[in-house]
């Protein structure tokens, strides 16, 4: 049966998406109110995306909305559910033994038990958000781990039992979308595809979180990384490069290096791979003459 949460001060998308903008975050009609269902439901919220669009920024912003601590998994390849559940402090129990001697040391007591992201979240459901990163960087054996968590939100410790929350804790899962996840996995959430932004909105962004740019100086580089999205590059600038290359570019210009050769020289803070570099470079006075 679906939980549903009361949001405090949020009665639909529209006052999340307002308290979303006054935490730095600027949140679409789309993802408010997949955010606000999620959150309302008892769901857990998996936003997709190009690397670089915003999802991990929307779950901070969402955490920090709620007043809550984000606990965060980053998923890898090869990683288990012991790394994202918990462990036992291996070294320390040795020590305790030998500081003991013949006395009796409960070795799974707390002062031994190493909580890690997925654990906290359960002990603490009200005071924090789990945040799931890049799941699609992970195996299917953790991905089907996960499953079952997301199923009855509880952790089996053999030495201590099962331990279940109180109630569903917020969970934000992102995805790069490098493989397909499951779709049983997909059922179980609320799902939110984040795209590039359009100009306009890329631009409101680049103003809200780098307040040394003008309003020309953002809109120009938005345009030109909008030309650079358009080029076929391994790894295209995202969000986050955006506004990092209008601050770049602003900084250089106060120095003295005029427009728009401040754009070509901080042009390593928007492309970050070699072979890129080498592609654009050549044809990076043009790209910056249309914006």
């Amino acid at each position: 049966m679906t939980v549903r949460r009361s949001i405090q001060g949020m009665d639909g998308p529209e006052p999340l998406a307002r308290a979303l903008r006054d935490a730095q975050y600027i949140a679409d009609e789309g993802l408010a109110t997949a955010a606000y269902l999620a959150l309302a439901l008892g769901k857990p919220l998996l936003l997709e995306g190009a690397p670089g669009v915003g999802k991990t920024e929307a779950a901070k912003a969402i955490a920090s909305v709620l007043g809550r601590e984000l606990v965060r998994l980053q998923c890898y390849e090869g990683i288990d559910a012991a790394a994202a559940m918990y462990e036992w402090n291996f070294p320390r129990q040795m020590l305790a033994i030998r500081q003991a001697g013949d006395d009796y040391v409960n070795l799974y007591a707390d002062d031994f038990l190493i909580a890690r992201p997925i654990l906290r979240a359960l002990e603490a459901p009200r005071d924090r958000v789990l945040l799931i990163d890049e799941i699609d960087r992970a195996d299917h054996e953790f991905e089907a781990f996960l499953l079952e968590f997301l199923s009855d939100f509880t952790v089996s410790i053999p030495e201590r039992g099962t331990i279940r929350a109180a109630e569903p804790p917020v969970v934000v899962l992102t995805s790069n979308r490098t493989r397909e996840l499951h779709e049983a996995l997909r059922r179980r959430c609320v799902y939110h595809w984040i795209g590039y932004p359009d100009p306009a909105l890329e631009a409101q962004i680049v103003m809200m979180r780098a307040s040394t740019v003008a309003q020309d100086t953002a809109q120009r580089v938005v345009r030109a990384v909008g030309a650079l999205r358009a080029e076929p590059l391994a790894k295209p600038p995202g969000v986050a490069e955006t506004v990092e290359w209008a601050e770049a570019a602003t900084l250089l210009n106060a120095q003295g290096v005029p427009w728009p050769r401040a754009f070509a020289r901080a042009i390593g803070v928007a492309l970050k791979d070699q072979e890129d570099l080498d592609y654009i470079v050549p044809r990076l006075d043009a790209i910056l003459g249309a914006a």
